[in-house]
């Protein structure tokens, strides 16, 4: 098991822990499809490479609207935005 996701801080940090496994599960399917880690891989697997990404603070979890669509925004340079 990846040690981040044993602590409470990472789960504080994206505001609870449904928020975290909606977060870790958008960005693992957009990797899957072809999206380009925001971190270097160094032979890390995509879900190291997401909590790292989340530890980093390169995504967040965004709720639009009423709350029934939500998004995943890259905090980077150029401002990606994943669907």
């Amino acid at each position: 098991m990846i040690e981040a996701l044993k602590s409470d801080a990472i789960v504080d940090k994206v505001g609870g822990r449904f928020k975290l496994c909606a977060l870790i599960q958008r960005r693992l399917v957009q990797l899957m499809e072809g999206a380009r880690p925001l971190v270097e891989r160094n032979g890390r697997s995509d879900l190291e490479l997401v909590v790292e990404e989340i530890l980093q603070d390169k995504i967040t979890l965004e709720f639009t609207g009423d709350g029934s669509q939500s998004s995943t925004r890259a905090s980077s340079s150029d401002d990606q935005s994943f669907l």
